[in-house]
């Protein structure tokens, strides 16, 4: 019989094996309990009992999970049931699970190892005859298949064994000259485990780049919107993506006959004028200043050198940095806006008296 129902176990467990591959793992420790029938070898003269079980045990990986387990169990001899015969021992069960997408439980098979104590009570020679006691323990393995419902995330779990326990136990006084003895064990338990689950982290799918997310030429206007999506560095781009022409209007910053001292007029002009070179960082400008026709041309030329000079202090005492501008530059009269050689009204033209900042890209 011992031999019929190791084989029987084997065969049940290469069969869960074949089964597809729940998500029954978890990360946390669990309490394990269990109750069953223990089907007795029929060689130690035993009646069939119920036993139990308490354990403590843990997952290592999705697949493989190790408990450690206390058992008892306490049948009757079949001729003499005023006798004792219990029996108690500890084993370590290392359990295969074979999960499966979508699927809330899943089959395993186990093997274990332990130690079991055997108390049996005897009578001995005499008459009357003495009621004497055996206490012994010797090793046991186990295997055996079962079913277990999904612990991650649950409060418990239930885990339904059929397992075949082999006792190496030569001793009994009972079975005669048996060296081991093979009982059958078929159990329902539950799984408790221990803390809080672990919030698993959630993960946004990648979304692939649209256009919307792209800049290929790296001007700051999306792939979506880009009209000119080959824009050169340096360039200003409009919102659009192309190019624009920027231009600073100093028309208003004149200057009195004669003079280079800036205007109130004039600060108030330059003021908004360097408001926008600070907008636009990217910006390089040449400071030019001209004259009016009246003078000899060598006076004039130094005369807008210094106006020239006056606007240039003036943006860089303001935060241009002077990196960006070029000059000071003078041109005196050789610019003129109008009344281009008249000696009146040209020479007393304010609007040639002037300064301009002139974009360099």
């Amino acid at each position: 019989m011992k031999k019929h129902l190791f084989g029987t176990a084997v065969l049940l467990g290469l069969s869960f094996a074949n089964a597809a591959n729940a998500q029954v793992s978890d990360d946390r420790w669990y309490l394990t309990g269990s109750a069953g029938m223990n089907i007795q070898d029929n060689d130690r003269g035993t009646r069939n009992a119920p036993f139990g079980t308490l354990g403590l045990g843990k997952f290592l990986n999705e697949n493989w999970s190790l408990d450690g387990e206390l058992n008892y169990q306490n049948p009757n001899f079949d001729d003499n049931q005023d006798m004792n015969w219990s029996q108690y021992g500890i084993s370590l069960d290392a359990r295969r699970f074979f999960n499966a997408e979508g699927r809330n439980w899943a089959p395993y098979v186990l093997m274990g190892v332990g130690y079991q104590r055997s108390e049996e009570e005897f009578l001995g020679e005499g008459v009357p005859a003495t009621l004497l006691q055996r206490e012994e323990g010797n090793v046991a393995a186990k295997v055996g298949v079962g079913i277990q419902s999904a612990l991650a995330g649950k409060r418990a779990a239930i885990r339904t064994e059929l397992a075949y326990r082999a006792d190496f136990d030569d001793r009994s006084v009972h079975a005669g000259q048996e060296d081991w003895f093979g009982d059958v064990l078929a159990s329902v338990g539950v799984v408790i485990p221990l803390g809080a689950p672990a919030v698993a982290a959630v993960v946004a799918p990648e979304v692939a780049p649209t256009c919307a997310d792209r800049d290929d030429d790296g001007d700051g206007v999306n792939n979506c919107e880009d009209k000119c999506p080959n824009s050169v560095a340096g360039q200003t781009i409009g919102p659009d993506g192309c190019a624009v022409n920027v231009s600073i209007d100093l028309r208003g910053v004149n200057f009195n006959f004669d003079k280079a001292t800036l205007r109130p007029d004039a600060i108030a002009i330059l003021a908004e004028a360097t408001e926008i070179l600070k907008r636009h960082p990217e910006l390089r400008v040449e400071v030019a200043g001209h004259t009016d026709q009246c003078g000899k041309d060598t006076y004039n030329q130094k005369l807008s050198e210094r106006r020239a000079r006056a606007v240039y202090d003036y943006l860089t005492s303001n935060g241009i940095d002077r990196s960006r501008m070029v000059g000071p530059m003078g041109y005196g009269e050789s610019r003129p806006l109008e009344d281009k050689g008249q000696a009146f009204p040209g020479c007393k033209s304010e609007t040639n008296r002037r300064t301009e900042l002139n974009v360099q890209n």
